[in-house]
């Protein structure tokens, strides 16, 4: 090897150690971000490539941080949302896999994200169909849910999909409750969009729980 080629391998060598020791997974506040803009800005195809795009990060992103469960969670988040983007038996090795990440998240912390493994777990199993198709569970749900009640009373998310199942299980009432304290939750500091956006689903579905409630 002459000393151009020594020195051509030596440059190219270092430039890969240095963008190794620089790049890094997308952190936690991008990823939710980009959760936000996805779901509530785009639609239709768009919206379902974004959210693989997005999948790709958020699990280079967990595999960067094994051992924390809100990367657990997040790539759960996202993974059961594109499942229902793209809707149908295709999106249930989906949830299947988000099922998993959220239980692998409360084994290593059940309050991380002031619960918000047992709220998502909990829509999970009240929104996927039951047996044979899938693995729903009306049970199942309401104890998660409760679960994360427990933990996050006041909570945005907790309260509106608690809210939500009570209203697909007919108990109108009990649904306009949660989600009148759902819109009465604090806002959460870096997540304008996804409160603006959820309180919008919030005011669609207790405008839907008073109408059925007559």
């Amino acid at each position: 090897m002459n000393t151009y080629q020594t020195l051509l391998v030596g440059t190219l060598l270092s430039s890969a150690l240095l963008f190794s020791a620089t790049s890094h997974a997308i952190e936690l506040p991008q990823l939710q971000q980009r959760w936000a803009e996805i779901k509530y800005q785009q639609t239709g195809k768009q919206q379902e490539s974004a959210y693989q795009a997005l999948l790709t990060e958020a699990s280079a992103a967990r595999a960067e941080h094994a051992n924390d469960a809100n990367y657990l969670i997040w790539e759960g988040i996202i993974r059961s949302t594109y499942a229902g983007a793209v809707g149908g038996l295709s999106a249930l090795s989906e949830v299947k896999a988000a099922r998993k990440l959220f239980e692998q998240a409360i084994e290593l912390d059940a309050n991380a994200l002031d619960g918000s493994a047992y709220t998502s777990l909990g829509s999970l199993y009240y929104q996927v169909p039951g047996w044979p198709v899938g693995f729903g569970s009306d049970k199942k749900a309401r104890e998660y849910l409760l679960k994360g009640l427990a933990v996050n009373p006041n909570g945005i998310d907790a309260n509106y999909f608690y809210g939500d199942f009570l209203l697909q299980q007919k108990d109108y009432q009990a649904a306009i409750a949660a989600f009148e304290k759902a819109l009465a939750a604090p806002d959460r500091p870096g997540r304008e969009q996804a409160d603006l956006g959820r309180r919008q689903e919030i005011m669609q579905a207790l405008s839907l729980a008073q109408q059925k409630a007559k």
